[in-house]
């Protein structure tokens, strides 16, 4: 078994597990510590948990509730790969239904399958929503599901879309820093989880997301307007890492960032040509 941190917060941390048992290999009791979401995303693997048995594939969740005993069989096929999620104790308590992190494992459901999915894209950087946002609407979304009781929305009061407008602003005026989905929600003054809430239902975007645009709006105005390197810029608004700022750059504008700056000088050609192609 393989794992590497992805991401670690206070909230909420996650990991990538690469097992490579197969039926030849004995399997052991291992022990939930925290609340966790782990979507299988490839192979197979039987669990044993709270006196049941369940056969896990692509599509599945195994769900952990800390104390929980499991163990773990691989007798059809050799490995399996999660996307795992681990919550914060606050955060479930935020989300609700403590009865439903006690299931021990949920079958492929369309209603989480094609959240894992876009969990996976944000592992792999091909979606600009934050792992910790989709991590937290995964896992309201399987309570949701589990449960039976979808949850209900507050209402769409002037204090809330005031918090988001603001913390909006924030976000703008200070997205060449590092930002994180707890940073804002402490500048809006609430929980991460009920701020993404509040915050996607007010503006259409989750925070990330709005990070992410305005470093490109920010990164679109520098590219047209001056002459600096395209390294500096990246770094200047707040991307830590060239590559990614080229592929999410040419991924919005439909063009990299040197041939972007171009066609703002006068070669028009460049964006003619993709307009022809559409």
């Amino acid at each position: 078994m393989t794992a590497t941190t992805l991401l670690e917060r206070k909230s909420i941390s996650v990991s990538d597990f690469r097992c490579t048992a197969g039926p030849g290999d004995k399997p052991f009791a291992e022990q939930h510590c925290r609340h966790s979401i782990s979507y299988v995303r490839k192979g197979s693997f039987g669990l044993h948990c709270r006196g049941k048995f369940s056969e896990l594939v692509a599509g599945s969740v195994l769900i952990g509730h800390p104390g929980d005993e499991y163990t773990c069989t691989h007798e059809h096929v050799c490995g399996d790969e999660c996307l795992s999620f681990f919550l914060a104790p606050e955060l479930v308590d935020a989300i609700g239904d403590s009865q439903a992190w006690q299931i021990g494992a949920a079958p492929p459901l369309p209603e989480l399958v094609v959240l894992g999915e876009l969990a996976q894209a944000a592992a792999d950087g091909s979606s600009d929503i934050g792992l910790d946002e989709i991590g937290q609407v995964l896992a309201s979304r399987f309570v949701e599901v589990v449960s039976g009781k979808p949850r209900k929305s507050g209402p769409d009061a002037a204090r809330d879309r005031r918090r988001a407008v603001e913390t909006a602003l924030w976000i703008d005026a200070n997205s060449h820093h590092q930002i994180n989905l707890e940073d804002a929600a402490t500048r809006a003054g609430i929980s991460p989880f009920h701020f993404l809430r509040l915050f996607s239902q007010a503006l259409g975007v989750t925070p990330h997301q709005y990070l992410v645009r305005s470093r490109l709006r920010h990164a679109a105005r520098r590219l047209a307007d001056d002459d600096s390197p395209v390294t500096d810029i990246a770094y200047d608004v707040g991307f830590a890492d060239l590559s990614n700022f080229v592929r999410t750059f040419g991924r919005a504008a439909g063009a990299s960032p040197l041939k972007f700056r171009q066609a703002s000088r006068g070669k028009r050609k460049i964006f003619q040509e993709r307009l022809a192609l559409h």
